[in-house]
């Protein structure tokens, strides 16, 4: 199914605006670290989704990085994927706004500051979701952004609900949100879960649905828990969200855009990719992970997607081994024609995740 050919039913879900950015549809990719490079970010474009963020990036690194072919994929955008955005992360304010400028001298449309990263070792460096514990240190970094960069580039920021549960950090939280959004953010991402729990347990969208109804017309996008197409729609219409970001449940799962397009079109959930199908995908994401990063840089970067993309495989178990087998640029395509030469139907990937809706009853009554 062509996701360009899929139009909203009216009163279900409207288009998203980012600053002076429209998109067609409101579920987006969430930069996800170690993952959300090129070839992911164009994949996911080709199967529905509106706009994609890039992997979060140390802003010294960014500012200090020369420019060598080994390095060029940090700063790779191709003309199909806008717009997209490029997201930092770092501690010290005043290394913000020099790779905000460079990343924005090489073609992002957006720049998303990250105050939501939970890893312990990015915690202990003061980066990340460290800065939800302080706020004048996160506005200052929001304010050195959003002036340094051009008046037409929007600025975001991703947040978790805060550190912790307790009332300071609610108290903090809503500081950095109110000063963001003064500050002249086009909008914030809110992750459901704080920071200090991590992944663990499910996120809270009854958090998001609180932000949202205080936020009124300011752009809120909600995170966390989003593995299914169904989900997505579950969040925006519970939560009242703008848009939701698709994180983990896109790697290895990019037909997640166009399944929710067709969800939100009223259409019945589609079918799986077929054995074909995810063939086709697989054999372009690997196309343009060799082409971006050489043949034998690309392997250990693929497995990690290949574990992800076999998930949607009837002998998803079998299919995994032999893709974490792979030794050599050739045994790829080995693997490939062991398990993908005959067509078949697919499945969708086995969701161990929790899904927070309230209840049914909740859903339904919004």
């Amino acid at each position: 199914m062509n996701p360009d050919k899929i139009e909203l039913m009216k009163g279900t879900l409207k288009e998203l605006c980012i600053g002076l950015l429209r998109l067609d549809f409101p579920v987006v990719q969430a930069a996800l670290s170690g993952y959300s490079d090129l070839p992911m970010r164009v994949i996911a474009r080709r199967l529905g989704a509106p706009y994609t963020l890039c992997e979060v990036m140390l802003d010294k690194f960014i500012v200090e990085l020369k420019p060598r072919r080994r390095n060029r994929h940090f700063f790779m955008v191709a003309d199909e994927e806008h717009p997209t955005g490029g997201q930092l992360m770092g501690a010290d304010p005043q290394d913000f706004a020099p790779a905000a400028l460079r990343l924005v001298e090489h073609g992002f449309d957006v720049i998303d500051v990250n105050f939501g990263c939970p890893v312990k070792k990015v915690l202990g460096r003061c980066r990340g979701g460290y800065h939800l514990s302080q706020p004048a240190v996160a506005l200052e970094i929001v304010r050195r952004v959003r002036d340094a960069v051009p008046a037409e580039i929007p600025v975001t920021v991703k947040m978790r609900r805060g550190i912790d549960d307790s009332a300071e950090s609610r108290e903090k939280f809503f500081e950095i949100f109110d000063g963001a959004f003064a500050l002249g953010v086009a909008a914030i991402t809110v992750h459901g879960r704080t920071v200090h729990q991590r992944y663990d347990g499910p996120s809270r969208w009854e958090f998001l649905r609180e932000v949202k109804a205080y936020a009124g017309d300011r752009v809120v996008l909600g995170s966390g828990d989003l593995f299914t197409a169904q989900a997505c729609i579950d969040m925006i219409r519970y939560t009242g969200v703008d848009g939701v970001t698709v994180a983990r449940g896109a790697i290895g799962n990019p037909w997640i855009f166009a399944q929710t397009r067709a969800l939100a079109a009223g259409l019945p959930l589609p079918e799986p990719p077929t054995l074909y199908e995810q063939r086709d995908v697989i054999c372009e994401h690997y196309r343009l992970a060799e082409e971006l990063y050489g043949p034998e840089r690309c392997l250990p970067d693929m497995r990690k997607f290949a574990i992800k993309y076999s998930q949607l495989h009837p002998q998803h178990i079998d299919v995994r081994s032999d893709f974490c087998a792979v030794r050599h640029p050739g045994g790829w395509r080995d693997v490939l024609d062991k398990w993908y030469a005959t067509e078949g139907p697919g499945v969708h990937p086995n969701v161990t995740e929790p899904n927070p809706r309230s209840t049914e009853a909740a859903l339904t009554s919004v």
